[in-house]
């Protein structure tokens, strides 16, 4: 018999809705359930693509005893981490302040009013690894709620009100200014692996937004140092086993220091933020290899994520079915030497193995093999070898069983998304990528803000969630519209990211300057979160800051300046002291520092002045293009700014101060160089 989860649209409640346990969305009527009942609420959170959900739930929630001994004893709460990342944020702080670590699947155990008391991730159907059983667990809570019912109600407040004294003063550190970003790079230089590119060591995740302030620090400042260390993490990520050698597309982080064994399941929010990452690379450097792996995982996401209404699916499932009809980790990607010899003969078997680093003894379980670029350098490589043993791999690897793929819709990663295909299909010539990222935000506008002007989080088959947006929806998808307004021409982007950007001024602006992760009219939970760190994402508070500099600078806006600028203030405490992890908020602060410049073409879009300002280095920049009679009304930057001589013109501007208008695209390269 099917739960209360076969009415939702998260793939992730759907994947429990036959559990024999009687789980609940989170709701009031879930609380109203306990306290009727006189229960404590157990709340277990995770997301479709994650494998230890998986393992947990096939071990324990799929297990009648255990489901009949929950059901008597708590009223059980499934949560999607992905629709509810309030939900999510307010108690991964919990459990982090009361264990020091935290991850999904995640485990509390709450009181009717929603206060926790008990905490923890994963937990064992038997005890191992000094770990108690989850049935042992269970049993623990309901003697302490049974027995101790007043020291687990003092545990609870306690807890909400060491949460609720967390608040953020957002100006303490002052506008982040030249000093604090040198500190930062310098900080980052301490932590960066000079082996094997990247920060920190195992597990090594890819730094995106790390990357994106150092290529603006080097276009600022000319910082070798800077761009070094992101083109050569770039090229050993794409070289790794990270990264999908056959059907391109990256996956979630390395479970090594060196990028060899990944954590499979493939991100759209990685892969958007590196798809845009590599771009930028190109625009820096012109590399080969970061066109390459900028095109592949843009082809990736489109092949692969993107769903019939236009949008972009959240994730695919790191687990799929191996030969033997084992649901394993990695099955989809992994070769062996068999394998290959099965598809390729011997002598294009012994090529290919010794090309991606396929061993005997394997480089992941079983004696398969993650593949990777191992060779240095592939000057000496037969071009078209590769490229012909790649095709017949992929081809035999579409025959395999595919990993599942969480279909939901999320606002935010489909921003990213947006932002990555509109400018990838800009400076590649591949006007198919915009349109795709023109379809994508279509759906967002049509779907996601519909009839009430306020972003939902999450749709599935064309439906809208029941979630509110969070300021991450807000200001990714800001992002994505200015990119595209930016690329096309199309005022109309930058008219509804400005609608987007009064509701952060409006609903999610605090004191001082701070921001929070929820509208001021959002359900009230035991703290309204905020977090201006970076976690596999820009921070909300940082994506925001970033949007409504860029949106000011389009507009001239005094309130979207002022506000970026009062949010900017917890990067100059926080970037000198934590750059990995503000790494979003140090590039919009290398945006404030460089102005960042107005550029406008009175001119053709796509034309060659247009396609010029769009490949600009300059630090964050706005580009408005567009035959002026029928531009200026929809982009501020066009208005009395006409074409000269009947060329087309470009004109940019910084921190109040125009240059002289141009016709020379080199010129204009020259003043958009950094």
């Amino acid at each position: 018999m099917a739960n209360r989860l076969a009415q939702t649209t998260s793939p992730y409640l759907l994947q429990h809705a036959d559990n024999p346990v009687d789980w609940w969305p989170w709701s009031p009527e879930a609380f109203e359930e306990a306290r009727r009942r006189g229960v404590p609420v157990l709340l277990s959170v995770g997301y479709a693509s994650c494998h230890w959900c998986h393992v947990m739930a096939h071990e324990s929630f799929e297990d009648p005893a255990v489901a009949d001994y929950l059901n008597a004893h708590f009223v059980p709460v499934k949560v999607d981490r992905e629709e509810r990342p309030d939900v999510d944020a307010v108690y991964m702080e919990a459990v982090q302040a009361a264990t020091g670590q935290g991850g999904w699947p995640m485990t509390v155990f709450l009181t009717d009013d929603a206060e926790p008391f008990y905490f923890g991730t994963y937990f064992p159907p038997e005890p191992r690894h000094g770990m108690p059983s989850f049935h042992q667990v269970l049993e623990g809570v309901v003697a302490a709620w049974t027995d101790r019912r007043e020291e687990v109600a003092e545990v609870a407040g306690r807890i909400v009100r060491d949460l609720a004294g967390r608040s953020l003063a957002a100006g303490e550190g002052g506008l982040p200014g030249e000093p604090e970003l040198a500190q930062a790079l310098l900080r980052l230089t301490r932590d960066y692996d000079e082996k094997h590119g990247g920060f920190g060591g195992a597990p090594k995740f890819p730094a995106s937004m790390v990357i994106e302030f150092l290529l603006r620090h080097h276009a600022r400042t000319g910082a070798e140092g800077a761009l070094q260390m992101a083109a050569d993490s770039c090229a050993a990520m794409a070289r790794g086993g990270i990264y999908d050698q056959l059907g391109g597309g990256f996956a979630r982080y390395a479970v090594d220091g060196e990028w060899t064994v990944p954590h499979f399941e493939k991100m759209l929010y990685d892969n958007a933020l590196l798809c845009r990452v590599y771009a930028h690379l190109w625009r820096a450097t012109g590399s080969d290899l970061a066109r390459r792996v900028a095109l592949e995982t843009a082809d990736f996401m489109v092949r692969e994520l993107r769903t019939t209404e236009g949008g972009f699916a959240s994730a695919l499932d790191a687990d799929s079915e191996d030969a033997q009809g084992r649901h394993v980790e990695g099955a989809f990607y992994v070769w062996t030497p068999a394998q290959l010899r099965e598809v390729l003969g011997e002598e294009d078997a012994a090529f290919a193995a010794e090309y991606f680093g396929v061993t005997e003894e394997g480089t992941f379980e079983e004696g398969s093999s993650v593949l990777r670029l191992v060779r240095t350098g592939e000057e000496g490589t037969d071009a078209a070898r590769v490229a012909d043993v790649r095709a017949r791999l992929l081809a035999a690897r579409e025959l395999r069983v595919r990993p599942e793929r969480d279909d939901k819709i999320v606002a935010a990663w489909n921003g990213l998304a947006i932002a990555a295909l509109a400018e990838t299909g800009a400076y590649f010539d591949r006007p198919d990528l915009v349109e795709r990222a023109t379809e994508a935000a279509d759906l967002l506008v049509r779907v996601h803000m519909g009839d009430v002007a306020r972003l939902c989080r999450t749709s599935k088959d064309g439906r809208a969630g029941d979630n509110s947006g969070v300021l991450e929806d807000y200001g990714d998808v800001a992002e994505g519209f200015l990119a595209l307004a930016s690329v096309t021409g199309e005022g109309a982007w930058l008219d509804f990211a400005g609608f987007l950007l009064d509701i952060v001024l409006e609903r999610f602006t605090g004191e001082g300057g701070q921001l929070f992760d929820t509208a001021d009219d959002a359900e009230r939970l035991i703290r309204r979160p905020q977090d201006p760190t970076d976690s596999a994402t820009p921070a909300g508070w940082t994506a925001a800051a970033g949007a409504l500099l860029s949106y000011a600078a389009h507009t001239g806006s005094e309130a979207h300046r002022t506000a970026a600028e009062g949010a900017l203030g917890i990067v100059g405490a926080l970037g000198p002291k934590a750059p990995r992890f503000i790494g979003w908020g140090l590039a919009v602060a290398e945006a404030l520092l460089d102005g960042p410049r107005e550029v406008a073409v009175a001119g053709p879009v796509g034309g060659e002045l247009h396609r010029t300002a769009l490949l600009g280095r300059a630090p964050g920049a706005v580009v408005a293009a567009g035959e002026v009679a029928d531009a200026g009304t929809e982009f501020p930057l066009l208005v009395d700014r006409p074409m000269v001589g009947g060329e087309p013109t470009a004109y940019v501007c910084r921190h109040f101060v125009c240059d002289a208008p141009t016709t020379d695209p080199e010129e204009l390269a020259g003043k958009l160089g950094g």
